[in-house]
């Protein structure tokens, strides 16, 4: 009877030991990023019979949490397999979503962490990831200008306004190009004139047309001097007649001012953008995303975060590998707990708990009884 007692003892401390990981996952159904921890028990079993139950080792749930929208671009998660790498004092930990923010040395941080979000380098090694060096776009001087479309060999004048040219110190000007022919000029030929934004005469050149395609020798006009001259391109434009309407434009034309960073975040091939002010992009690195052979051998901490001993069964790679989810921006995954299967299991826990109660009251009472017999 005494055993009897201890078997329910052990009933007792293993379903207490299961509300508390039914409590634990029930606290965490709103944890940003939480994985929920299986119940389980398994019985004892000794040379003189059954000896009790115990709480078993739980299993991680690693199931996908909803992927729920925000309005952070730093705001990260994996769509699929796979964890987001970390780093700290060379201590690689992992993480399936989280909430990052710069630190003042311009680290991608997890925030009110010091753990920094890696990206894969050439040598399939995770790197911390840094914007130290980006936080402007150096301006580029404009070079070239391409043209398209029609300039009608009918009309006698055509300009174009509002043509942005920049400098090689970002400063930025606004030409106007103008085009003349009379009626003496040899067919096909056209005076091009530039002028500033101050209204000065950057430059007069000669545009040759053959029939109604540009000349080869004659469709490059170079303006400027030194260092700062700019070409305008016209091979893709035609002269043929159509009056007085002209649809010649510029197609395409290098060169910006400097820009600031406008936003920053991962984009559809998972790799670190950083957006500047002056429509310039900068891609730092792939982000890193871990795989586990055995991903129960991750050992949960708080925040979210997982660790990992040694190295085997672990494999570094990025959204680009198919065998592995894909990293997006704005978006924070969510607990997984079921709440319906928590509460499922709560009931169990407490009619086992009572159960096991009762298997102790029952057998003090024979004990008792049995005391009674030697009193009489």
């Amino acid at each position: 009877m005494l055993g009897s007692i201890f078997i329910g003892l052990s009933g007792m401390n293993a379903f207490s030991r299961g509300l508390r990981q039914i409590s634990n996952n029930i606290t965490n159904i709103n944890s940003t990023g939480y994985k929920a921890s299986d119940l389980g028990f398994v019985n004892l079993f000794g040379g003189g019979g059954g000896q009790g139950v115990a709480m078993s080792e739980g299993r991680i749930d690693f199931t996908q949490g909803e992927l729920r929208q925000t309005d952070r671009d730093l705001d990260l998660a994996i769509d699929g397999g796979g964890f987001l790498v970390l780093l700290k004092d060379a201590e690689h930990v992992f993480t399936r979503t989280g909430s990052f923010e710069v630190n003042a040395d311009g680290d991608i941080v997890l925030a009110g962490t010091d753990y920094k979000l890696t990206v894969l380098d050439s040598s399939g090694a995770p790197t911390t990831l840094s914007i130290a060096g980006h936080r402007t776009s150096p301006p580029q001087a404009t070079s070239q200008i391409t043209f398209s479309d029609n300039l009608s060999s009918s009309a006698t004048s055509f300009n174009l306004s509002n043509v942005k040219v920049f400098s090689a110190d970002g400063q930025s000007d606004t030409w106007q190009i103008k085009f003349a022919r009379s009626e003496t000029s040899p067919a096909g030929e056209w005076t091009v004139k530039v002028v500033n934004g101050a209204g000065a005469e950057v430059g007069s050149r000669t545009l040759r047309f053959i029939g109604s395609i540009a000349d080869p020798a004659a469709s490059k006009l170079t303006f400027g001097e030194g260092d700062e001259t700019i070409e305008l391109d016209f091979s893709a434009a035609t002269s043929f007649s159509s009056g007085e309407v002209s649809t010649l434009r510029v197609s395409d034309a290098n060169g910006y001012g400097g820009g600031e960073i406008a936003a920053m975040g991962v984009n559809d091939d998972g790799e670190f953008e950083i957006v500047y002010s002056n429509e310039e992009k900068v891609t730092l690195g792939a982000v890193t995303i871990a795989s586990f052979t055995d991903p129960q051998a991750l050992q949960a901490q708080s925040r979210g975060l997982f660790s990992y001993d040694g190295a085997n069964g672990r494999q570094f790679l990025t959204s680009a590998n198919a065998s592995v989810g894909k990293v997006v921006s704005g978006r924070l995954e969510s607990s997984n707990v079921d709440l319906s299967r928590e509460f499922g299991e709560l009931i169990l826990v407490q009619r086992g708990y009572q159960a096991s109660s009762q298997v102790i009251s029952v057998s003090n009472d024979m004990i008792q009884q049995l005391f009674g017999i030697r009193g009489q």
